[in-house]
């Protein structure tokens, strides 16, 4: 392939498994804050997310999370703490939740939308999922026990969500079509999924049943982002007929060569140790090397698998962007994985 593609002819090659000029170069998650304090101090001339992306040449991806609570949901009293316990606290909140689109976000997709169709963005939007929505309003440990105590609740929270959700994508679809979605779920730690697959197929698998379908008629990829060790909920993704995964933690032990030869169909985004940044080129270069065949198989776009640490300098990250230039080139994807 000799012509170079737009960003997003790139993202697109690569995620439906066709030949691409090379792989997309993004880091899918904004830097933490005290990362991006230290680069200032070392010499990055700016902290917008987006600067940032033009400063170091990344491929343009635009993001917008889509909230499920609006300006006037109360606070809960801490991180994890609940806000609501019964159905009455829901019915009492409920009519602070599920904002619309402000005039504001809709002028902001208008101009996203010339940027998408020159091709020179990707432009993507995050709804909270079926697991992450009820924690929030329950807290994080009673959430847990909601699911054997608290059913009705749990249905009610998931079945006022799914509308919402429809009700945005034809709000945001009248504008512009996302290239990509991702639901919000962080439904895993380190070993494994926070819940079965039977709880998964009632409370959370309805809410996608409704919401999947309509993302598919649009040509819209649905990508699931959990942290943590994703490979067994992998397949309960492909029964609710999302289309991948990221960010794809290393240190929980996730494989992508792994979840490739179990779910060849499965889009990846992430993958990239970020405690190698830290370790030099050798390190970081062996890294690459780990994900290397699995880039060639196109699907899969590497990216830090979560957000670059404050750890790492930025002649270090510059190193990274070297070595992700290279790996993306060398990739290519012109051997797509076959699904036979």
């Amino acid at each position: 392939m000799n012509s170079a593609m737009t960003v997003r002819e790139r993202f697109q090659a690569v995620m439906n498994f066709r030949p691409a000029d090379r792989l997309p170069m993004v880091e899918w998650a904004s830097w933490w804050d005290k990362t991006l304090d230290r680069w200032c101090a070392e010499g990055l001339p700016t902290r917008d997310r987006y600067g940032i992306y033009r400063h170091f040449g990344l491929d343009l991806w635009y993001q917008d999370w889509l909230r499920s609570r609006g300006p006037l949901t109360p606070a809960p009293a801490a991180h994890g703490a609940p806000l609501i316990e019964s159905m009455d606290d829901y019915e009492r909140i409920r009519p602070t939740l599920f904002p619309e689109p402000t005039p504001q976000q809709e002028e902001e997709w208008r101009r996203i939308a010339v940027l998408q169709a020159r091709g020179e963005c990707v432009f993507w939007i995050t709804l909270e999922g079926f697991f992450w929505f009820p924690r929030t309003l329950l807290g994080i440990e009673p959430h847990l026990y909601a699911f054997y105590d608290q059913p009705e609740l749990m249905h009610r929270l998931n079945r006022d969500l799914a509308e919402h959700h429809l009700r945005l994508l034809d709000r945001i679809c009248r504008i512009v079509t996302p290239d990509f979605m991702t639901f919000a779920e962080d439904l895993s730690y380190n070993h494994g999924p926070m819940l079965s697959a039977e709880l998964f197929r009632e409370f959370l698998l309805p809410g996608y049943n409704r919401v999947v379908p309509r993302l598919r008629e649009r040509g819209i990829l649905s990508i699931i982002d959990s942290d943590g060790q994703v490979e067994e909920p992998a397949a309960w993704f492909l029964e609710a007929g999302l289309d991948g995964i990221l960010p794809l933690e290393r240190q929980s032990g996730v494989d992508v060569a792994r979840l490739r030869q179990n779910f060849p169909r499965l889009r990846l985004i992430g993958a990239f140790d970020k405690m190698t940044m830290t370790k030099g080129e050798t390190a970081m270069r062996a890294e690459f090397e780990r994900l290397l065949p699995v880039m060639r198989q196109g699907g899969f776009i590497p990216s830090v698998d979560h957000q670059t640490p404050p750890g790492v300098s930025l002649p270090q990250y510059h190193t990274y962007l070297r070595l992700l230039t290279e790996y993306a080139t060398a990739a290519r994807v012109s051997n797509p994985f076959s699904f036979s």
